[in-house]
């Protein structure tokens, strides 16, 4: 005689119980997190760091007489540079110190010329 059917446990219960275990669960949605976790970097880290990288040279990379645009829309040519601030002439004789974060693109000389 089999054992669970003298306790009254038919094979179907028992092989239904066994199916529906905690670990199952987990590893059937190892896939989806791993699947989240892939469009986060993706779609956010990557290009976060790529635009991150792309900041530092431009700030590396700024020299004397760089015409550049700042992050309040200012277009100026750079007079001096220090650490980290920057001296930006932006007429005859106006000349505004702003932080070298602040810079947001380099444009090509002869901008403020045209732009007048």
């Amino acid at each position: 005689m089999n054992f669970l059917a003298i306790l009254g446990i038919t094979n179907a219960y028992a092989a239904d119980t066994a199916a529906a275990s905690p670990q199952q669960g987990i590893l059937s949605m190892l896939p989806l997190f791993l699947i989240i976790i892939l469009f986060m970097y993706f779609m956010v880290i990557r290009p976060q760091a790529k635009r991150a990288k792309d900041q530092k040279n431009l700030m590396s990379s700024l020299q004397k007489g760089d015409e550049v645009i700042t992050s309040g829309g200012i277009l100026g040519k750079i007079e001096n540079i220090n650490d980290n601030f920057i001296i930006l002439s932006l007429g005859k004789d106006v000349n505004v110190t702003i932080q070298k974060s602040a810079i947001v693109a380099c444009v090509p000389r002869g901008t403020i010329k045209s732009a007048e």
